[in-house]
Order: C-alpha cells, then sequence, then structure tokens
C-alpha cells in the first residue's frame, strides 16, 4: 500500500505573511510530492510497500545500501511533521502544560526559544531543528539533511524545516528571519500539546 502524500493542514494562504502561498505551493506540492513519489518507487513490491513509513525510517537508518530509501522516507514524514508544526495565529510562549514543561526542562520560554533559534540557524547547509522528548525531559535537537529524531529514540513534539526551499522565497539567506517568524507566529503548539501525551 503506497504511502500517500497529506495535503496540507490548512490553505495555501494561511500562513502568509510570515510564510506565502507560492512558498506552500512550491514546497508542499513539488518538494514533498516528490519525496513520497520516490519512496513509493523504491519500495514498490517489497516487503517496506506495507511498513509504516515511520518502521521503514527506522530500519533502514545508517545501512548505506538503502541511504535512497531513507533520504526519502524521513523527508516524506519530516514534512508531514513539519506542516503540522505551523498554524495560522500561532507561535509565542505556549500555555498549560507545554508550558510548565518548557519552563522546568529549559527554565523558561526565552532560553527555549534562544536554544532553539541557535540549533536552527548554526545547522550547517539543510536540515532541522527539532523540539522532543528524551527519556523524559525536553531537549533541543538538530538535524542534517533528511535525519530525524525518531532513529535515536526521541519523540519530536516541533520541527522547523530549515532546507532553503523551505523560506528563501520569502526570506532569501535570512534563515534567521524565517525562524524568528517560526517562533513568533506560527510554532502549533496545540500540536506539541497533542503529541505529548502520546509520548
Amino acid at each position: 500500500m503506497a504511502y500517500e502524500l497529506p495535503p496540507l493542514p490548512y490553505d495555501y494562504n494561511a500562513l502568509d505573511p510570515y510564510v506565502s502561498a507560492k512558498t506552500l505551493e512550491f514546497h508542499h506540492d513539488k518538494h514533498h510530492a516528490a519525496y513520497v513519489n520516490n519512496y513509493n518507487n523504491m519500495t514498490k513490491d517489497t516487503d517496506m510497500a506495507n511498513m509504516p513509513i515511520e518502521e521503514v525510517i527506522k530500519a533502514v537508518y545508517g545501512d548505506a545500501s538503502k541511504a535512497g530509501i531513507f533520504n526519502n522516507a524521513a523527508q516524506a514524514w519530516n514534512h508531514t511533521f513539519f506542516w503540522n508544526s505551523m498554524k495560522a495565529g500561532g507561535g509565542g510562549a505556549p500555555t498549560g502544560a507545554v508550558a510548565d514543561k518548557i519552563n522546568a526542562d529549559f527554565g523558561s520560554y526565552d532560553k527555549f526559544k534562544e536554544a532553539f533559534k541557535t540549533a536552527a540557524t548554526t545547522q550547517f547547509g539543510s536540515g532541522w531543528a527539532w523540539l522532543v522528548l528524551d527519556g523524559g525531559t525536553l531537549k533541543v535537537v538538530k538535524t542534517l539533511n533528511a535525519e530525524n529524531p525518531l532513529h535515536n529514540g526521541q519523540i519530536p513534539l516541533l520541527t522547523c524545516d530549515v532546507w532553503e526551499h523551505a523560506y528563501y522565497l520569502d526570506y532569501q539567506n535570512r534563515r534567521p528571519d524565517f525562524v524568528e517568524a517560526f517562533l513568533s507566529n506560527l510554532a502549533n503548539w496545540d500540536f506539541v500539546a497533542q503529541n505529548m501525551p502520546a509520548a
């Protein structure tokens, strides 16, 4: 059974002016779709075709002969997680249990924000910044290219895509401005709260 490209959880123009409709169209309909198509083509008629994509990511990670499968599976999964990590009217400090956990593990929301911005802006080249649960503790991590926290046994809660195609049409080379806009205006804390009980 092929892995399907999930639709965006909002309209193309929902995240304006922080992420433009043109960026979402290219990023979702071209980049994300290509990863999904490549993954399906690579796993067609194999045992992996019927495995949950999360299990495929963990199973093939580190196997050089399956690097193409890993890259496309992880990028397909990462992008779906990224779309859900944003919402119109998001951003700013969270409330409730998420806020309590951030304050407990980072000291304050501002300290979390600084750690996340540092991870996102210092990821050399392409990659991702993540808020994860690691052994019950919140941490900020960054990953290179397609890598994600799943294969490290961490539980992803929120991510920001820092590949250039995620922001270049809107911000050109100003990645720090994109990351600031993500944290201040887009971060979906409701999605984080949904992921935490499962964790």
